[in-house]
């Protein structure tokens, strides 16, 4: 990751900023991995509590720690159905509250992506139309759901007892190739665009208006998500991008070549700049069973470190799942199978909350001192690209 701070004027407001701790931008301070494992014994009252018992831990240590999920495919599941109360519950899809609640999910991500071939004003218009139904659907279900924009709110929404609902990601094409739309789209609500399906996040990496496209969103605060783009273009992206990036559906390609998961040396790369890899519940990427999902998170913690590990339920987005994970209540059976393996309870924190509030702590913290320094790119890609 670029660093920011080095390009920060020394102005009186600039200096304002706490740039040591930038997460107190946002009103929450993260925990340190001793004050974490301290909350987290203290929420569960010890494993005396839970016994030896490992899904009963589980469900304990989510009970206080409860999961941000990084990737939802509802939005267009729902689109199929004529009716649906998602807080009584609804079989036709794989998430509704009640087993949101039964899973302990805390933060779902819908994803605002579109089936392929849309591109031009047809991406741009079926993403704004995907965008209203999500705050439409969390409008319907105000008991249960909770429309949220960054970690303070997401916060407010868990303690309020319902699950925050954040926008995004959303594919590239729905920019259109235009930064004043992914301005507007920002002012919308989105905080995740995925870098590929679009000509300057292609096969040979970022393209000068590509890179510009990042920075842009740096400015704004809307993370890139490199689940899907090619070698060139995550590596461009770790490179000068100066907040986090996430991979939201992405496993380890060592142990299954699928064309999303990062080979090891990106998930090094990753690590060492603070990015987030969400791990997949799907049996193709990550394979049909509790044990293989959790051999990704040991890769991934392994090389990447605890930091820098999450997860993505990929739930209603049309792929199959492994078995015990069919829907948004299995996570406790996937805890139970770490704390089985010896995750402690500090790295499980992490994993299913405190990473992904870093992160948008982080994106949230850069956007803050960018707009400090730079003003709206109103750069064209027939200008940097010809």
């Amino acid at each position: 990751m670029a660093d920011l701070q080095d390009e920060l004027h020394s102005t009186a407001e600039v200096g304002d900023l706490d740039l040591d701790h930038p997460e107190r931008l946002s009103g929450f301070e993260p925990l340190t991995a001793e004050a974490a494992e301290a909350e987290t014994v203290t929420g569960l009252g010890g494993e005396s509590e839970a016994g030896d018992d490992p899904l009963a831990r589980a469900h304990a240590l989510l009970a206080d720690n409860p999961v941000a999920d990084g990737y939802s495919g509802l939005p267009w599941a729902l689109r199929r159905l004529s009716w649906y109360d998602l807080e009584v519950g609804e079989s036709a899809v794989d998430t509704d509250v009640p087993r949101l609640r039964e899973g302990h999910v805390g933060v779902l991500f819908w994803s605002l992506h579109l089936p392929g071939g849309l591109v031009g004003e047809r991406a741009v218009g079926a993403t704004l139309e995907q965008l209203d139904l999500v705050k439409t659907v969390v409008a319907a279900h105000p008991e249960g759901l909770r429309m949220a924009h960054s970690a303070a709110q997401i916060m407010d929404a868990r303690n309020c007892g319902r699950v925050a609902v954040l926008l995004g990601p959303a594919g590239a094409a729905a920019l259109d190739d235009s930064l004043g739309i992914l301005r507007a789209l920002h002012a919308l609500g989105l905080r995740v665009l995925t870098l590929s399906g679009a000509s300057w996040a292609g096969e040979n990496g970022l393209t000068r208006f590509g890179e510009e496209v990042v920075r842009e969103m740096n400015r704004l605060g809307v993370l890139a998500d490199l689940s899907g783009a090619s070698d060139a273009t995550v590596r461009r992206a770790l490179t000068i991008s100066k907040a986090p990036v996430m991979c939201t559906r992405s496993g380890a390609r060592a142990l299954r070549p699928h064309p999303a998961n990062l080979p090891d040396d990106v998930l090094v790369e990753l690590g060492a700049t603070q990015g987030l890899c969400l791990v997949p519940l799907t049996a193709e990427q990550t394979g049909p069973t509790v044990r293989d999902v959790a051999d990704h998170l040991d890769h991934v913690r392994e090389l990447a470190g605890p930091e820098c590990v999450g997860l993505s339920g990929t739930f209603d987005s049309g792929a199959a799942h492994p078995q015990d994970l069919s829907d948004a209540s299995g996570y406790p059976r996937l805890v139970a199978e770490l704390l089985g393996r010896g995750w402690s309870e500090t790295d499980l924190a992490l994993l299913t909350w405190g990473n992904v509030q870093r992160v948008l702590r982080s994106a949230d913290f850069t956007s803050r001192a960018a707009r400090q320094r730079r003003e709206p790119s109103m750069a064209r890609i027939a200008e940097l690209d010809g």
